[in-house]
């Protein structure tokens, strides 16, 4: 059986869910996956036999956790299945320019730490007003305006499509070497 550690960088927790979410779908694939936070655990790449590390976007940037455990872990990395997961908001836009920023700030964060993911996927994240602050709320409405998305901020929203991130993970799973996806 395939060892897989997801491993992740969360700021509002839509990664942590998106993380999990993917550990799950691996486990069900007949996976051992083990799912850790970057920000409280320091897991060896070489324990695994893959790895997928998620993290979110936030002021043009990935978590700094992610970004150091990435870093000192590049070469093992490199050295097996790897995928790298990025949640963003901005994947909603399909604007050429916010396409084009996304693709840089990922291009840096692989520059930054020399790691070669094998497979990468932006993933549309969440916006959970409830847990912003009056500022930070008042920046966000103003952002999604602009993009032309939900300004409500008496409720939260979920963007991240489910069913297409079980696909990847299906896909991840059954990329892995010796590995034969099981029955669900």
């Amino acid at each position: 059986m395939s060892r897989v550690l997801v491993i992740y960088g969360t700021t509002e927790g839509q990664t942590a869910k998106v993380a999990r979410f993917i550990g799950d779908a691996l486990r069900a694939d007949g996976v051992a996956a083990d799912v850790i936070d970057a920000q409280t655990g320091r897991p060896s790449a070489d324990d695994y036999d893959a790895v997928i590390v998620a993290a979110s976007v936030h002021a043009s940037g990935y978590q700094r956790a992610v970004r150091r455990w990435v870093h000192a872990q590049a070469e093992r990395l490199n050295a097996k299945p790897t995928a790298f997961v990025s949640v963003c908001l901005g994947v909603l836009q399909h604007e050429p320019k916010v396409d084009q920023e996304l693709a840089a700030i990922s291009d840096r964060f692989r520059t930054v730490t020399g790691w070669r993911p094998g497979i990468t996927k932006t993933v549309a994240g969440a916006l959970p007003y409830s847990r912003y602050n009056w500022l930070k709320r008042r920046a966000m409405v103003r952002i999604v305006r602009k993009a032309g998305g939900d300004t409500d901020t008496s409720r939260d929203y979920e963007y991240t499509d489910w069913a297409d991130l079980r696909i990847f993970a299906d896909k991840f799973a059954r990329s892995l070497p010796s590995h034969s996806l099981v029955d669900v």
